[in-house]
């Protein structure tokens, strides 16, 4: 029967078959979960009827963190591919899931293994640090990984001398080079999220809400970086505005967070910043939003689509992704 369910992912990207009329997901969600003791862990940039049902909800290194602690015998991960990838090289053991297995992302995808390997090669006595925003086999090639919240530590754990890569995210390693007056070489790497943001339509926006606070994700580029009063990881954005005594506030990474920051500051106004084209809805991740609750029904149900890596590959890229963890204790 899982075969048949296989053929059907391979297809579209996910179970796709008809539900009863009227179902209550939520409720029946809760149930499978109760049956074959998952767990929901979800990300921040998820719509927020997927955030408000997640057990655990955070950013790449607090569900790196859970995914490592976790009793359950089944993940259910909602997010992107590599962050269930993730969850997977630190439970070999567990049934790791996705809603939808084409929920990708655009910074992962910049970086293949074999022209990864030909840049290493090219830089030679370097220490590899990478962005947890990477596949299975880009971590198997590293020798740490990091994410937006711990990377500035980690960084500066390595000696001054020491040469070191920073892969895949340009405009991260642009930042924590500037931070940390490093020198690191970088792959050209981006999220198409953090690469959309307008300079001018948020210089305006601010003309517009002069007591507005410009904060950013150390994704984005260099120049919104500048002008921004608080540059962090999403966990830290959200920890800015909720001890900031600021009422109004611009928001420069995915809109999902807007979500938390409602909840926890309700007297606060919170706007995306404006990207190049306010058609598009380029503030949001569209791999993200391919999570839907049909999809995470259809996923514990049928327990499809499943993550399935080689043994030899976990193994490999377990050992920098401890080594994160244990860097970040």
């Amino acid at each position: 029967m899982r075969d048949n369910y296989s053929k059907m992912i391979d297809h579209c990207g996910f179970v796709d078959l008809p539900v009863p009329a009227g179902i209550d997901y939520v409720a029946e969600i809760d149930r499978l979960k109760r049956e074959k003791n998952a767990v929901i862990l979800g990300h921040y940039y998820l719509t927020p009827e997927l955030q408000d049902l997640s057990d655990f909800l955070g950013d790449s290194l607090a569900l790196a963190q859970q995914a490592e602690a976790t009793t359950a015998d089944v993940i259910l991960f909602v997010g992107v591919h590599f962050m269930a990838e993730t969850a997977k090289i630190l439970n070999p053991g567990k049934m790791v899931l996705v809603p939808d297995m084409k929920a990708g992302c655009s910074l992962a995808d910049s970086a293949s293994a074999p022209d990864f390997k030909r840049f290493l090669d090219q830089h030679p006595d370097h220490v590899v640090i990478s962005y947890i925003n990477c596949s299975a086999e880009i971590k198997a090639l590293s020798d740490v990984i990091v994410t937006s919240s711990n990377a500035k530590k980690i960084v500066e754990s390595f000696p001054r001398d020491q040469k070191i890569i920073f892969a895949p995210d340009k405009n991260l390693g642009n930042y924590l080079n500037s931070v940390t007056g490093r020198e690191m070489v970088l792959w050209d790497g981006a999220c198409m999220v953090h690469e959309k943001y307008s300079l001018e339509k948020i210089i305006d926006l601010k003309r517009e809400h002069p007591d507005a606070v410009l904060i950013s994700h150390p994704e984005c580029e260099r120049p919104i970086l500048l002008v921004s009063e608080f540059v962090g990881s999403t966990t830290a954005l959200l920890n800015y505005v909720t001890a900031s005594e600021e009422k109004k506030f611009i928001v420069a990474t995915e809109s999902g967070i807007l979500h938390q920051m409602r909840a926890k500051c309700p007297d606060k106004v919170f706007m995306p910043a404006p990207s190049i084209d306010a058609t598009c809805g380029c503030n949001d991740c569209s791999f993200m939003k391919l999570n839907t609750l049909k999809k995470l029904y259809l996923a514990l149900l049928y327990e499809q689509p499943e993550i399935i890596l080689r043994e030899e590959l976990m193994v490999k890229a377990k050992m920098p992704i401890l080594r994160m963890l244990e860097l970040s204790k």
